[in-house]
């Protein structure tokens, strides 16, 4: 396939999982934290060769040979809600490169300082699996495990309950008003009557 295109070699599912000992010319890696999950992107840049290779998840993403200008950008999609992620590459001095990654167009600590402010993250063990519940306070949109989740919301005294369930489990999110205009309102995971501690960002 020709380099020059930004379309993947893989256009479905078929991409063959990465080997480590292909892997020589790793030059960044990323843990993303997604509503879906924790996403890690890997990035080959062969500066002899021109090569560049993007991973998502050990799933090669884009494959780029023999590619004479060394800096730039490569775009693509990560996670479920298909979000958009960027690794620029620039020249720092000489033969040394810089990589970023940019998600939504920010910068990685920015969207990550952002997303804490507008999601909770809950994990929780339950009949021995793990189970990673996320809320996404601007849309209420609640995510378990990569999948979200049917919700029925509903008006109660003191806020609003958020319900689903988690396999047997009646699980809701719990949404009231701190009282105080900086801290907002504060949202708590109810699973089977028992409150589930937060993780910490």
């Amino acid at each position: 396939m020709a380099s020059g295109d930004d379309s993947p070699i893989f256009e479905d599912d078929e991409s063959p999982l990465y080997s480590l000992e292909k892997m020589t010319d790793l030059v960044a890696v990323w843990d993303v934290d997604l509503s879906d999950g924790v996403h890690k992107i890997e990035f080959e840049h062969g500066t002899t060769s021109g090569k560049r290779v993007v991973y998502v998840d050990g799933k090669e993403e884009i494959r780029k040979e023999w590619m004479f200008k060394l800096v730039g950008k490569e775009t693509f999609c990560v996670g479920a809600a298909k979000t958009k992620a960027t690794i620029n590459i620039d020249a720092v001095s000489g033969f040394a490169y810089e990589y970023t990654l940019e998600i939504n167009g920010k910068s990685l600590k920015k969207y990550m300082e952002s997303r804490s402010k507008t999601t909770n993250t809950w994990i929780l063990n339950l009949d021995g699996e793990d189970f990673r519940v996320v809320l996404e306070k601007d849309t209420m949109d609640v995510w378990c495990n990569g999948k979200t989740m049917e919700t029925a919301g509903e008006f109660v005294d003191d806020g609003t309950e958020t319900h689903f369930n988690v396999g047997n489990h009646d699980c809701y999110i719990k949404a009231v008003s701190s009282g105080k205009r900086k801290e907002g309102i504060i949202h708590t995971l109810i699973v089977d009557n028992k409150v589930i501690p937060e993780i910490t960002k």
